[in-house]
């Protein structure tokens, strides 16, 4: 059944996701409400080429042989190579604030050469129109309620640059960029310009993955591109923190055996060779976590870095205790 087929209020949930492998390939699941009460359940391929207009692929049942619950989907769930970048479910007003800007209908006019994914984004847009979302007191403007403030909050959200904030920026936001503006002195003086929407939709994983090993402000400095933007790029791929930490901290492990190894080579070559087996092993953990920073760190490894922080807080108290009684 297509879409074209459908009254639009007969679109119960649309899943999208992404591959992680081959940015440009797009899988969709569409739940469509028939007649007589049963839901028909359709699936789709896409090319979203950056170069060419895209098209739509023969689809096999992929995602449905996965048996997951479609209403249980969000943005960020991952299954195997592909990762939910939107999630829309009839009963619940859809979350435009965070839609990849590649799926924005009036951003992206590519996707009118795809009219099966297209057409069903735009009835959920018109559908988000017929019904307002009913916002918290925390997402609601604060302070002066002119006319310009009035504009912006009844404009459709999917018109809006998400590069740009369609409200005052809310007290935990306007701290945190306070605190980096400390932390870069004479940056935030200047007047920032917003990065361009194209420069924003092109940025893939392998990009981001180049600065993985750099603090997320730093790594926002280096793609050009504001630290909400690379946030909003962080969930459509399926990263729910910056893994800056877990690579720092699997550096400083793997260091420590490197240290180790010099040391066990000297005096007991088994010992050594176990101390090098366990570094390849944290430098093949490491290069998972780049290639997937969504990876939580394997158990063995946390049992091992606590060991170090107790070996090393042990060392600590030694010296301590050994420069106290050369004192007395």
């Amino acid at each position: 059944m297509d879409s074209s087929d459908c009254e639009p209020h007969l679109l119960r949930s649309l899943l999208v996701f992404k591959n992680t492998i081959n940015q440009e390939l797009i899988r969709s699941l569409h739940v469509y409400r028939l007649d007589e009460g049963k839901e028909n359940e359709v699936e789709r391929e896409f090319v979203l080429s950056a170069s060419e207009p895209y098209v739509e692929l023969p689809a096999d049942p992929l995602l449905r042989l996965m048996k997951f619950p479609v209403s249980q989907v969000h943005e960020g769930h991952v299954n195997g190579c592909w990762v939910c970048i939107f999630a829309f479910q009839a009963n619940c007003p859809p979350n435009f604030t965070c839609i990849p800007s590649i799926l924005s209908v009036s951003r992206n006019l590519k996707l009118k050469s795809i009219p099966a994914l297209a057409n069903d984004l735009q009835m959920i847009f018109e559908l988000s129109n017929k019904k307002p979302l009913q916002r918290s007191g925390e997402e609601t403007c604060q302070g002066s309620n002119d006319n310009n403030h009035q504009l912006i909050r009844s404009s459709p959200i999917l018109d809006l640059d998400l590069n740009s904030l369609p409200c005052p920026v809310p007290m935990s936001e306007s701290s945190e960029n306070q605190e980096i503006g400390r932390s870069l002195p004479g940056i935030m003086e200047k007047k920032k310009k917003r990065a361009p929407s194209e420069h924003v939709a092109n940025i893939a994983l392998s990009d981001l993955a180049k600065y993985f090993d750099l603090p997320i402000v730093e790594a926002s400095r280096n793609l050009n591109v504001g630290l909400t933007v690379l946030k909003k790029k962080c969930r459509e791929f399926g990263i729910p923190r910056w893994p800056h930490r877990k690579i720092k901290s699997l550096d400083g492990l793997i260091r420590d055996l490197q240290e180790e190894t010099e040391i066990q080579q000297q005096e007991n070559q088994a010992a050594a060779l176990a101390v090098a087996k366990r570094q390849r092993m944290l430098e093949n953990e490491k290069e998972s976590i780049e290639r997937k920073p969504f990876l939580e760190m394997k158990t063995e490894t946390k049992k091992f870095r606590q060991d170090v922080f107790k070996r090393r807080h042990r060392a600590r108290l030694l010296r301590s205790q050994g420069l106290s009684n050369s004192d007395n």
